[in-house]
């Protein structure tokens, strides 16, 4: 029996992670789950599988949370503090799947003990890809990406050299607006109406704007150092391949799979070995074909966006984080036209000097802090 804490425990990748341990309980001791204030749904969870702790990180969630988990023994805390706390816990597999800059303290108090991270939480190496790795290294923690993009990657260099690659391409489904004429008019039910992932909101968002593939981009360029010039991005629509590693003998290797997260989750379950899941296996004679596109970078310049701040170095990937959360939040709040998402992450960009790479958390956070005020001024002003 393996151990495991959920950060994230509620949404959609700690629901399927949760369902892949359901379908084999006789495996897994549940140690920690946590969520942000969803206090019975939590509580629910944790009942169901035996957890030790559950943590809400919003305080003002814990009483109802308490509540909830009367009678049951399982402890329950609340705030940031013991947000930490539940990731510092001594298990064999943590889940951070937490979103956004919210996830930082959390990962890296998994890291800082030196644990295995299966890590959803792209925004982690996206602002604080230098600080992580770091950390990683100096306390010998392992990383599996969770990501579908990362996860193909890690599978199809597995046993390879990584100095043998001559490039690596992150596929994109072009998300479901990729046709759409007149992008000022989305609305937000557009914009998360994934057609083949169903995903959180402001990820959903992220994927209409192509943000997400910007991220991924910053996220394998910390995880797979093969340089920048060597990272490529591709519109596959059917979201069959995942992504893709050339060798520099001309092999390709690619990784295939449905478009449900239970399959890279459970890569990173089983690793190194592997385990079964409930996914149908993919029926080639019914796809016909698979289709590929170079990115629209004039209806979608998130991801050149994402390339330059990766050149630009310093702060500039945390700046363009950050600020894309303000102005999906925005969008998502009906303050902003879809088309001013990505024109809101460049003005902020583009405003004041830009600090130095953060070279610690606090920092980070600092950075973060002071970047969601920017962003939020010119918010104000639009």
């Amino acid at each position: 029996m393996r151990s495991i804490s959920i950060l994230g425990a509620t949404g959609s990748i700690g629901s399927s992670t949760l369902d892949l341990i359901r379908r084999n309980r006789a495996d897994w001791r549940v140690v920690a789950l946590t969520a942000n204030c969803q206090a019975r749904e939590l509580a629910a969870l944790a009942r169901e599988f035996g957890a030790e702790l559950a943590v809400v990180a919003d305080e003002s969630c814990l009483g109802e949370l308490r509540e909830a988990l009367s009678g049951s023994g399982i402890e329950a805390a609340g705030g940031r503090t013991a947000l930490v706390e539940a990731a510092s816990r001594e298990v064999d597999l943590t889940v951070a799947a937490i979103v956004g800059c919210a996830g930082l303290a959390p990962v890296m108090a998994a890291v800082e003990r030196g644990g295995t991270i299966a890590l959803a939480n792209k925004e982690a190496l996206v602002s604080a890809g230098e600080v992580l790795t770091a950390a990683v290294e100096r306390h010998g923690a392992t990383l599996l990406p969770t990501d579908s993009e990362h996860n193909a990657i890690f599978q199809c260099l597995a046993g390879n050299d990584i100095s043998d690659v001559r490039s690596i391409t992150l596929t994109a489904s072009g998300g479901p607006l990729r046709t759409v004429a007149d992008l000022s008019t989305v609305t937000p039910e557009q914009a998360v109406a994934h057609p083949n992932w169903d995903m959180g909101a402001k990820i959903s968002v992220d994927s209409a704007t192509m943000m997400n593939k910007g991220l991924e981009l910053i996220e394998a360029y910390h995880l797979f150092p093969v340089g920048l010039d060597r990272l490529k991005i591709v519109v596959h629509p059917q979201s069959v391949i995942h992504s893709m590693v050339e060798y520099r003998d001309g092999s390709t290797l690619a990784q295939l799979g449905p478009s449900d997260m239970r399959v890279p989750i459970a890569s990173c379950l089983a690793w190194p070995a592997r385990m079964d899941t409930p996914c149908e296996p993919l029926d080639l004679p019914a796809l016909s074909e698979l289709t590929f596109f170079a990115p629209d970078e004039d209806r979608f310049p998130a991801t050149r966006l994402a390339r330059e701040a990766l050149k630009a170095g310093g702060a500039a990937p945390a700046v363009l984080n950050a600020a894309n959360e303000i102005a999906v939040a925005a969008f998502l709040a009906r303050q902003i036209p879809f088309s001013r998402i990505a024109a809101m992450v460049a003005e902020t960009l583009a405003r004041g000097n830009m600090p130095p790479a953060p070279r610690s958390l606090e920092e980070v956070l600092q950075v973060d802090a002071a970047t969601r005020a920017r962003a939020s001024e010119i918010l104000e002003l639009a």
